[in-house]
């Protein structure tokens, strides 16, 4: 594979930032209605709970659509494939503006999140693929940045533009976004060979190599627990008495986030197994904090800038890992990534929202607790794979992807 990897000493940052531009318009796209509920659902003439359901149909098109359209698109060559992705952003966020009929907008919100399930399935691997091994943590988690940054900046933005020019204008405005973003790929994304019928590996195959199923069982633990509180943060908030202080709340984690992300760019290709545990560890021990001390304002700001930290790289940390320990079926098992990473969010949501209707917000921080020790057990025990100890095997996973 060496021969076609193209691969470089420095980093391409033109390149890395357009993969990192991708995975923000996954995101906003994804989490646009939510502040934008009540516009849509007086534009479609719906109550704020179906228009909500824009949000679900999106997640369930990520979930249903990421294995099979990563398998079906494995022989072509890569950047093809990026390109479609954002093709059907352009596509189905012009449908979305311009529909007035629910069902149609619906319809254009799955395949939308269909497109973000192949996204995220080719990202990880692609900035991989341009780098030589020792530099692959790093350039991931410059293709990652688009994340915290649509997380932290993305949704308020989209909130206020929706407010500004109507929530029509702002999917527009994501369609204008996206041809910037076509014509940026193909003037700085390299492109690559898609893999060969004899270097593509069967998702069973791919599952039951040694790690895989560590690494996809720490993405559940981690990102239910992490979801949990995020889905949730307004009512978790409100018992310090900031519930009308969300916006800056979220703007706290997401700036840590961004400095969580620059830290474990720094850690990922030596200390990948001690900066999971490390993030797992501070995550575990917010959870402890919050369990005795929710009511204090300082504490909840502390302990969400912690949070966010710790959460930051978690993306790069992960797929880094998963990516390490399949090997040749990384894109697979990335495409798997995401089928776990969307379970997991709709799982906190639903898991969270039993929580604070039987048991109060209260509950929250002592199952997180179990759950990130949960995490923790099992990355102490993937040892040997999946999680393994020292430096990264810089030759062991060059990705063919």
């Amino acid at each position: 594979m060496g021969k076609e990897q193209n691969t470089t000493e420095r980093l391409p940052m033109g390149a890395l930032l357009a993969l990192a531009m991708t995975g923000f318009i996954c995101i906003v796209t994804e989490t646009l209605p939510a502040g934008l509920l009540p516009q849509i659902s007086s534009g479609l003439q719906v109550s704020s709970a179906l228009a909500g359901q824009m949000v679900t149909v999106y997640a369930l098109g990520s979930l249903l659509a990421a294995i099979p359209l990563t398998i079906a698109t494995q022989g072509w060559r890569r950047r093809n494939v990026l390109l479609l992705t954002i093709v059907g952003f352009l596509l189905f966020n012009s449908i979305t503006a311009w529909s007035s009929q629910y069902g149609v907008t619906l319809i254009a919100r799955f395949f939308a999140g269909a497109s973000a399930g192949l996204a995220w399935s080719l990202l990880a691997g692609y900035a991989r693929r341009m780098v030589a091994p020792q530099l692959q943590g790093r350039a991931m988690a410059v293709a990652m940045v688009g994340t915290p940054i649509a997380l932290s900046l993305g949704v308020p933005l989209g909130t206020w533009l929706g407010a500004l020019v109507g929530w029509r204008t702002a999917f527009g405005l994501m369609s204008a976004l996206t041809l910037v973003l076509m014509a940026w790929v193909v003037l700085k994304v390299p492109d690559y060979p898609g893999q060969s019928a004899s270097q593509r590996i069967g998702l069973r195959q791919v599952l039951l190599t040694p790690g895989v199923r560590s690494v996809l069982a720490v993405v559940l633990t981690w990102m239910l627990a992490h979801n949990m509180l995020y889905t949730y943060i307004a009512p978790f908030v409100a018992s310090a008495g900031l519930a009308d202080k969300v916006d800056i709340v979220l703007l706290v984690f997401g700036l840590a986030a961004l400095l969580g992300i620059w830290l474990t760019g720094r850690l990922v290709d030596r200390h990948l197994r001690k900066a999971v545990m490390a993030c797992l560890a501070t995550f575990a021990a917010i959870s402890l904090l919050f369990g005795f001390f929710s009511q204090s304002v300082a504490v909840v700001y502390a302990g969400i800038f912690v949070w966010g930290l710790s959460f930051g790289g978690a993306a790069t940390l992960l797929q880094t890992a998963l990516a390490d320990a399949a090997g040749e079926g990384a894109d697979v098992a990335l495409s798997m990534n995401v089928v776990v990473w969307n379970s997991a969010i709709a799982a906190g949501a639903l898991t969270g929202g039993i929580l604070l209707d039987q048991f109060g917000v209260n509950v929250f921080p002592w199952v997180l607790l179990v759950l990130l020790l949960a995490g923790l057990g099992i990355v102490f025990s993937a040892r040997a794979h999946g999680f393994p100890q020292g430096h990264r095997q810089a030759g062991a996973a060059v990705v063919g992807h």
